[in-house]
Order: structure tokens, then sequence, then C-alpha cells
């Protein structure tokens, strides 16, 4: 059998893709797309505001203020040294909270 090297030709990942219309029909088949989320198990995993969490622990460490910081006077912030913008009246104000 005679081959015409000058046709298109349609590989297999062409034979397998489908027409827009087959997708679109397929689409309007489906009854919904939305899945199924059991209520109990979205309510666990949210934390309401305000919530009680008196019997929490706080596993973090806090390491107290370093000689070269300061806490910045407007926004309260613990800043190196080199972030002070302005001192007065021994109110240390930072570079973000003087611009």
């Amino acid at each position: 059998m005679a081959t015409d090297y000058d046709s298109p030709r349609k590989t297999d990942d062409d034979l397998n893709e489908d027409s827009l219309q087959e997708l679109q029909a397929r689409r309007s088949d489906k009854s919904s797309g939305s899945i199924d989320i059991d209520e109990t198990d979205l309510a666990e995993s949210l934390e309401l505001p305000g919530a009680d969490l008196s019997n929490e622990e706080l596993s973090l460490r806090v390491i107290p203020r370093q000689a070269d910081e300061f806490t910045c006077s407007r926004c309260f912030l613990v800043h190196h040294r080199s972030q002070l913008a302005s001192e007065k009246n021994g109110q240390q104000v930072c570079r973000e909270c003087a611009a």
C-alpha cells in the first residue's frame, strides 16, 4: 500500500484527544463538579476568633531584648540599633515609623 507523505498525520496523542463539542457534552452530562465535604470535619479544622485558648500551651522560646536593640515607642517592635531614626525625651523611633 502506498503512503502519502504529504498528508497530515495523526499521532496517538491526537487520536486520544477529544473534540471541543465532545468535551462540552461530557461536562454538561456530569451533574456536579463539587466535592462533598463533611461538615464535622470542616468545623473541627476552623478556629473561631475569641475562642477559649486558656488550656493551650505555647512552645516558643522568648529571648529578652539585647543590649544592641531598642523598642520603638510608636510600633512597639524590637529593632537593632542600626534602625534607630531618632530619640527625643527618651522616646526611641525606628526608621519605618519615622518615614
